[in-house]
């Protein structure tokens, strides 16, 4: 039967984070500031390097990128979830909810496809050398942009038409501070065992999988330097660990929320905090305050704006 039929939810209670007034606070408090530095560190690493023709290689055009999917990924949950914080009443529109785990896996997805492209842009940057140019092309750089996008919409409008394809009939109350696949899906009013792995296998393919080809670019880096490493080396091994760590934090999260069979514990929401709010937090300090090239930047458009 259609599920026009079925749906009689109209909207979905988003619980939150916390139901004591005095955390409520607090977490606003907290998180408000934290979207504040998304925003402003990486509206600052996107105007440097456009402005700046000094930025122009392959790895910059990728960390541009990387800011503007932070902070669309950021803007997806956190200005909902501050309006939740203060309000007495979290409820949020089905249509709502939908968009917002539609946009969450397509920004999300789209992300972990290019942090595997940075990872192997920096493989390239330092094992070949010789080759980096016309490996990392511009256009090359384009077409891998592109299909980090096209991939992450793939992804997402898979998990959205599995999820509306449910009736949902109440109960309508989610235990977090977001719409996601598997706390909505839960509320569905028909058998969801299948469309769980399904989901599971989905999203926590991509995540192991992207994981996984970090893991390997990065070994494979420390394998090729193993014996030669000059000043240079040391540096770049160094900036490499920093970005490992920043992923880590992103990719492990996904892993254990997506990638398991269906199940939830009372600690899933304050996991989730780790990639929709920490990771972006730290992207735009890991990749630029290490970055001398970057600083110098900032630093001359610091002063030609204190000129005017």
């Amino acid at each position: 039967m259609a599920q026009s039929n079925f749906s009689q939810v109209t909207e979905f209670i988003l619980l939150g984070l916390s139901d004591t007034r005095e955390l409520q606070v607090a977490f606003f408090t907290i998180f408000f500031l934290a979207y504040t530095m998304v925003l402003l560190g990486n509206l600052l690493i996107i105007v440097t390097v456009r402005t700046d023709p000094k930025l122009s290689s392959p790895m910059y055009f990728l960390l541009c990128n990387l800011s503007f999917l932070d902070i669309c990924y950021t803007s997806v949950t956190i200005p909902r979830m501050l309006v939740d914080l203060l309000s007495r009443r979290k409820a949020i529109v089905f249509e709502g909810c939908i968009a917002q785990l539609f946009f969450l896996h397509f920004v999300g997805s789209s992300e972990m496809f290019l942090l595997a492209v940075m990872a192997y842009d920096r493989y390239t940057a330092i094992c070949k050398p010789l080759h980096y140019t016309a490996i990392m092309s511009r256009w090359a750089c384009w077409l891998l942009v592109c299909s980090c996008w096209a991939g992450g919409f793939l992804h997402s409008i898979t998990q959205t038409w599995l999820t509306i394809q449910l009736p949902f009939c109440g109960p309508n109350t989610i235990d977090s501070y977001f719409c996601d696949v598997q706390p909505v899906i839960r509320l569905a009013c028909a058998d969801i065992y299948l469309t769980q792995w399904l989901m599971a296998s989905n999203s926590g393919l991509i995540s192991l999988g992207c994981f996984l080809l970090l893991l390997t670019s990065y070994t494979l880096l420390l394998l090729s330097l193993r014996g030669r490493l000059t000043q240079g080396h040391c540096k770049a091994l160094s900036t490499c660990a920093s970005h490992l760590l920043v992923v880590t934090l992103f990719f492990l999260p996904c892993i254990f929320i997506y990638l398991r069979p269906p199940c939830t514990f009372p600690f899933d929401k304050y996991v989730c905090v780790i990639y929709t709010i920490l990771s972006p937090l730290m992207n735009p300090l890991i990749y630029t305050l290490r970055n001398n090239e970057v600083k110098e930047s900032m630093q001359r458009l610091w002063k030609c704006c204190s000129v005017f």
